[in-house]
This record gives structure tokens, C-alpha cells and sequence, in this order.
């Protein structure tokens, strides 16, 4: 659940013009809508895409082996929170906030708040989206 939670944190994010840490409506501006490829600090890798009800949608491959699956969180699950971006998962012992941090015009690095360590680098995707064929379904929401 931590590289779930991970994953969606750096999706919630967008970005100011410059490097450094952003803001809620910053991430949101750089976010939504747009497809991103990420990859975690476990090895864990995706495609993922933030939509402007807070809905998430993309693919997973834990730790970067065995099978890729796709899975969707409901509208909603990504809430600002003051000026931080934060996942809202039923049924979870926490509902996280994250640090979201712009790397260049095209990256950032997503982490829970507080958990420098627990990080995922997301890309803007360039290229065509290709659903995938033989891709698992998985729920991403919480206790699944």
C-alpha cells in the first residue's frame, strides 16, 4: 500500500516554473490530465494519470517484475488539503499527505509527507498511450 500511496502522491503534484517544492494548484496545473511515467525508490514502475475530479487511473509493475496491471481510484481520492495534495483512502489507517517536488520542466518526485525515503520520480509520457494487452486488473483502492 506504501508504493500505491507513493505513486498517487506524485501524480497529485504539479509544478511552478522552477525546481523546488510545489504548491497544491501548482501540481494541479502541471498534473492533470497528462499521462506520466513513474518509477519508484523499490524498483516499482507504472504509467499513471491524474483527472481533475481526483480520480487516478494507470498501470503498476511492483518492484519492476512479474505482471503489469492497471487499476483505477475513484473521484475524489486525490483532496487538497490546505496547500498540500492528499489521498483520501477509505478504510486506510492513514489518509496521507504528500511533499511533491518539481525536478525539471517535465519531472517531479512525489513522497509522503514526512517519509523522504518512500518516493516515486514521475516523467511526463511523450509518446502514444497503448493500452495493454494481457495487463491484469488491479484495485488500487485500500484493503484489496
Amino acid at each position: 500500500m506504501l508504493r500505491v500511496v507513493a505513486v498517487v502522491a506524485g501524480l497529485a503534484s504539479a509544478f511552478p516554473a522552477m525546481a523546488g517544492e510545489m504548491t497544491a494548484s501548482e501540481a494541479r496545473q502541471f498534473v492533470v490530465d497528462k499521462l506520466f511515467s513513474y518509477t519508484c525508490f523499490d524498483g516499482t514502475r507504472g504509467m499513471a494519470r491524474v483527472h481533475a475530479d481526483g480520480s487516478v487511473d494507470g498501470s503498476i509493475q511492483v518492484r519492476g517484475a512479474g505482471l503489469t496491471r492497471y487499476g483505477r481510484m475513484p473521484l475524489g481520492t486525490l483532496r487538497v488539503g490546505g496547500d498540500r495534495v492528499c489521498a483520501y483512502m477509505p478504510g486506510a489507517m492513514m489518509q496521507p499527505c504528500f511533499y511533491l517536488e518539481r525536478t525539471n520542466d517535465n519531472s517531479f518526485r512525489g513522497s509522503i509527507a514526512g517519509l523522504s525515503f518512500a518516493y516515486c520520480d514521475f516523467t511526463h509520457y511523450q509518446g502514444a498511450a497503448q493500452a495493454g494487452r494481457g495487463e491484469h486488473p488491479l484495485s488500487l483502492t485500500a484493503g484489496r
